[in-house]
């Protein structure tokens, strides 16, 4: 389903664990590592595709973690010519996606790259929140970027909520 841009609608998730690490996905039988990400299927929102999408790539479910944030707006990228397949040649140009990040609040034991018969990821690690953009292809980099900064607020919010309720929580404790 592409727009009338020639643009497919997608989301990309941010996977944070309580470090704020990012999850980082090895794509399977490849050398390049990325974000989850995958395409809204038509009469889906942007966060049905993205639970969807989740547990497809990664194996979480819901319960498994938590919506901190996402992009007010599409983000686009441009696919190389080289890169499309031949048939969608003149009508297909890249992705435009609306970018979730999430906070772990499961266990690294609960994520699972064979959820499907069809996995998409051999291997992944955390790793430090801005090295995506040092080692993601080229055409993704501004995206990543992009998601990153616009994102990267949440993380010291929820940091400073979570200290908070720790603190609320000792005051109760302590009447």
């Amino acid at each position: 389903m592409l727009d009338r841009d020639g643009y497919r609608p997608n989301v990309g998730i941010i996977l944070c664990n309580a470090s704020n690490q990012v999850f980082w996905g090895k794509r399977i039988r490849e050398h390049s590592w990325q974000f989850p990400q995958g395409g809204i299927k038509h009469g889906e929102t942007p966060e049905q595709a993205m639970y969807r999408e989740l547990m497809e790539e990664v194996g979480l479910r819901p319960e498994h973690v938590r919506i901190l944030g996402r992009t007010r707006d599409w983000l686009r990228y441009e696919v190389p010519t080289n890169w499309i397949k031949r048939e969608w040649r003149g009508s297909y140009k890249g992705q435009k996606q609306i970018w979730f990040l999430l906070r772990m609040v499961g266990r690294d034991t609960d994520v699972s790259l064979r959820a499907t018969p069809h996995p998409e990821f051999d291997a992944w690690r955390w790793s430090d929140y801005w090295v995506p953009l040092e080692s993601v292809i080229e055409f993704k980099r501004d995206v990543y970027r992009m998601a990153l900064n616009e994102l990267s607020h949440h993380l010291s919010h929820d940091r400073r909520q979570r200290r908070s309720s720790k603190i609320s929580t000792h005051s109760h404790t302590a009447n």
